[in-house]
């Protein structure tokens, strides 16, 4: 019964251990450390007592009442060795080693020492990118290029959130009126999951987001289209779809930049398509779960925001349509 509870920790997007970038490299050793630290004390301590337990089950019970045989140490000697003395020596070297080796890598950059920056923003119950010095705005997909000192400075909209993304670096709080600040690196072109860390209300659980590092040419090339606005309906349906959401309820929460929708509540959806997961990561970008969404999305996560919007069949094939072609 324990062996699949254990197992539920091993692979997926959140490894700790598997680190992609030197600060999570710094922290993955780090954590290695410690645990052989533990498992040291641990079986120190363990051997310290078979060792009590065999030698006074040889001298028999009540041997050591008149105090220590000549040669013995005293009693007091070895808790203060090993209970004080011991203990103490090895929390101080982790100390020194914790805070001030691996803090140093992992604090907040310079402005002046990385690359570029990036504002991360978190909502109840989704995050939403920035890209200064472009109009660039995505919704739980960060996008950085690989081998690049990015700094990401982080708040939020409503609660306090963490922004953790295991495999690149320590987590980070977002406070109501404070911007916090943190390196993000990857050394290599891939995806890297990263999930809210501090409970922010019914639905924390779903609150996950995606890094795609990508190559440098890549991500530039990423970056000049997603500043852009969105796209004119080229079809009739989708022409249609573009009305339902400008004259609908949609328009009043989202924006489409491009358009006269410049609602804040929802994620910006200006390149919606161009996205590979909705709603935290909760369902994939499809037609048919779009659809689904916006029709219930109470059914993936309750208590959201979103409200329940009554489309006919032909105003939500439309509406679909119209968002499928927002690339």
């Amino acid at each position: 019964m324990l062996l699949p509870t254990v197992l539920t920790g091993c692979g997926g997007y959140q490894d700790t251990l598997n680190p992609h970038s030197h600060a999570a490299g710094d922290i993955t050793n780090l954590f290695w450390v410690m645990m052989a630290v533990a498992f040291g004390g641990l079986a120190l301590v363990t051997g310290l007592l078979v060792f009590a337990w065999v030698r006074r089950g040889r001298r028999g019970i009540g041997a050591d009442a008149d105090g220590p045989h000549p040669g013995e140490k005293p009693a007091w000697f070895v808790v203060l060795g090993m209970g004080v003395v011991f203990p103490l020596t090895v929390v101080v070297a982790l100390f020194i080693v914790s805070d001030w080796a691996i803090v140093k890598v992992t604090q907040a950059p310079a402005a002046s020492s990385t690359a570029m920056t990036v504002k991360a923003v978190g909502h109840q119950w989704y995050w939403a990118f920035r890209y200064p010095g472009t109009k660039a705005v995505t919704a739980d997909e960060l996008h950085i290029p690989v081998d690049t000192r990015v700094n990401l400075v982080a708040t939020t909209a409503d609660v306090i959130h963490s922004f953790w993304v295991p495999e690149l670096n320590r987590k980070i709080d977002t406070i109501p009126g404070q911007e916090n600040r943190i390196l993000l690196y990857a050394n290599q072109a891939d995806v890297y999951r990263g999930q809210c860390a501090e409970y922010c209300g019914l639905q924390h659980a779903h609150m996950g987001m995606l890094v795609f590092a990508q190559p440098k040419a890549e991500f530039r090339k990423w970056l000049r289209q997603q500043a852009a606005p969105a796209a004119a309906p080229k079809t009739g349906i989708e022409r249609q779809g573009q009305d339902v959401f400008l004259n609908g309820a949609c328009s009043s929460c989202h924006a489409i930049r491009g358009t006269s929708a410049h609602g804040y509540v929802g994620p910006d959806l200006t390149h919606l398509a161009s996205r590979t997961m909705l709603a935290g990561l909760t369902i994939p970008n499809t037609p048919d779960y779009l659809a689904r969404w916006i029709t219930d999305s109470q059914h993936f996560k309750p208590g959201n925001k979103m409200p329940d919007i009554q489309l006919s069949r032909a105003q939500l094939h439309a509406l679909v349509a119209y968002l499928g072609s927002l690339k």
